[in-house]
């Protein structure tokens, strides 16, 4: 029995153009798509498996009410699948997360043949700082988590006990901890904006008073303890962070100013 040679597999077809058809499209964006829900369900797994440990983190906050406050404190789970429900929302979390530069890659690979050379280069610059700065962020929101927990829940009377719904908590959590995430992640998209040419770095040290007064009110918010510290400690790379970027768009444009006094000066008749 004669054996058929493999057959190479064979690329999206193109037009004469290099374009590719509608039906050409959506098999890569379904294959783009399976690919990075293959790597999220990986990592759900993960979630799931670290789940115990991630509930009793998340309950450390809750449970030092007592020693803080004086009075009890602790999570509740509502009805009977909360629970289930807690630890499914859980592992999605941390699928999303462990698995971001898989899908964001292929999210930027779809993509890619809609952009320009110079344009592929801002965004695959855009994922590889992205990526580890808003997961810095994320671990700056676990930071101060405690601070809010303490702060909000002692505006309770005294005496009184603090039946924290855990879907709710959960939701709290998610919330603060992506948004300090991707607080950490704006400056990058300043220098994406400088290198697309829609923002000067001009622009961008201009307002580096309102900058700096938003980043400290963001910080009094996210951190409100007693001690001033911590609001410090949260702020210092938010601001180290702008001005970084201020300073990468400013050497850009430099660069850019230089490009262009040489262009001109060639064009110059003798």
């Amino acid at each position: 029995m004669a054996i058929e040679p493999k057959t190479r597999q064979k690329k999206a077809p193109k037009d004469r153009d290099g374009r590719m058809s509608l039906g050409a499209h959506l098999v890569e964006f379904r294959k783009r798509m399976f690919r990075a829900l293959l790597a999220i369900a990986v990592g759900g797994v993960l979630g799931w498996l670290i789940s115990d440990q991630i509930l009793v983190a998340l309950s450390t906050p809750v449970s030092a009410i007592t020693d803080s406050q004086g009075r009890a404190a602790s999570l509740n789970f509502t009805d009977v699948s909360q629970a289930f429900d807690l630890r499914l929302q859980i592992a999605i979390t941390v699928g999303i997360v462990v698995s971001s530069p898989i899908w964001l890659y292929q999210l930027w690979a779809f993509l890619v043949p809609g952009l320009t050379r110079k344009e592929k280069q801002y965004a695959v610059g855009f994922v590889l700082t992205s990526v580890p700065l808003f997961l810095a962020g994320c671990a700056a929101g676990w930071y101060v988590l405690p601070h809010m927990v303490s702060l909000l829940t002692g505006f309770a009377p005294q005496g009184t006990t603090s039946l924290i719904s855990a879907g709710d908590y959960y939701s709290f959590v998610l919330k603060l901890v992506v948004a300090i995430g991707v607080a950490f992640v704006l400056p990058v998209l300043l220098v994406l904006l400088n290198f697309a040419g829609i923002l000067s770095s001009k622009a961008i040290l201009k307002s580096w008073r309102i900058a700096i007064l938003v980043i400290i009110l963001f910080c009094a918010i996210a951190t409100p303890s007693a001690d001033v510290f911590s609001m410090f400690l949260l702020a210092l790379p938010m601001i180290f962070l702008f001005y970084s970027a201020a300073l990468i768009a400013w050497i850009h444009d430099r660069r850019v100013a230089k490009r262009q006094q040489k262009f001109d000066s060639e064009l110059v008749v003798p």
